[in-house]
């Protein structure tokens, strides 16, 4: 994860968060992990709580195991 912070009038403010999810997983769920990481933000109550004041992204990397 990462995360970005800027000055405004004196006060830190953490403006983006880019969060990089890494899944090992065997080769026959990888689509449904494509799938979910699509459509997780629409329904995670901490996504929902600030994304309008903080950019939020997000990338996926998937290992086979």
């Amino acid at each position: 994860m990462r995360g970005e912070i800027e000055d405004e009038d004196g006060v830190l403010i953490i403006k983006r968060i880019h969060v990089h999810y890494h899944v090992q997983a065997p080769d026959d769920v990888r689509e449904t992990i494509e799938r979910v990481h699509q459509i997780h933000a629409e329904h995670c109550p901490v996504y929902r709580s600030i994304c309008a004041a903080i950019e939020i992204t997000t990338e996926l990397s998937i290992e086979a195991g």
